[in-house]
């Protein structure tokens, strides 16, 4: 008798613990969608920029997963056209990095700008945020051309009212130690360069997004 008034009360106390305690909350789920830049040309696995962004992230305490949507020699033509089955629903914040394959082809800036321009949009109208990673252009291409491209990632920041990064290979470009052989894309210390200046302002992203998604 004594056992069963003693077994009630501790099954009432668990089941009125299980209603009350919140459900663990799913990871804050991000997607890096861009070029060769976010895919991790010629790097191995675990040193894409994604991946290192997410153990930072990570190591700072926030429970999040970034996805890795870039894909090498992707223009914003490209990523235009496979945007809405590569950004999947639930994303909660896109790292959008587009543009230099466009500058290095020669690509009209009205275009890259048009482009980029289609992608916010289509990512604001699910809900999604938007983290603009901007990029610059190669000196060689003129003082005109430079001018227009520089200008499409400020303008379509102030547009969205996106965060933006304004150059994605800040600290990288032009140091020889940061780069590959072809002295385009990043190596491991490169990324890990990359990751350590863009961090302050991803988190401050999440936490301008977590718990409003």
């Amino acid at each position: 008798m004594a056992f069963k008034h003693l077994i009630s009360p501790l099954f009432a106390a668990f089941f009125a613990l299980l209603m009350l305690a919140p459900a663990y909350a799913d990871p804050f789920r991000i997607v890096g969608f861009g070029d060769s830049l976010m895919a991790g040309y010629g790097l191995d696995a675990g040193q894409s920029f994604p991946e290192k962004l997410e153990a930072a992230l990570r190591k700072n305490g926030h429970d999040v997963v970034i996805s890795n949507a870039g894909v090498s020699g992707d223009t914003t033509s490209g990523g235009l056209a496979r945007l809405d089955w590569s950004v999947p629903d639930g994303t909660q914040l896109v790292i959008l990095e587009l543009g230099a394959n466009d500058m290095l082809r020669g690509v009209s800036p009205e275009i890259a700008e048009k482009n980029l321009d289609a992608m916010i949009a289509k990512l604001k109208a699910r809900n999604i945020p938007v983290l603009i990673a901007g990029m610059l252009a190669a000196p060689n291409l003129g003082d005109g051309y430079a001018k227009a491209f520089d200008a499409i990632y400020p303008t379509l920041a102030e547009k969205y009212g996106a965060p933006l990064y304004p150059f994605f290979l800040d600290g990288v470009a032009a140091d020889k130690t940061a780069l590959l052989d072809d002295g385009m894309h990043p190596n491991a210390a490169g990324v890990d360069r990359m990751v350590e200046r863009m961090l302050p302002l991803v988190e401050k992203t999440l936490a301008a997004h977590q718990g409003n998604s």
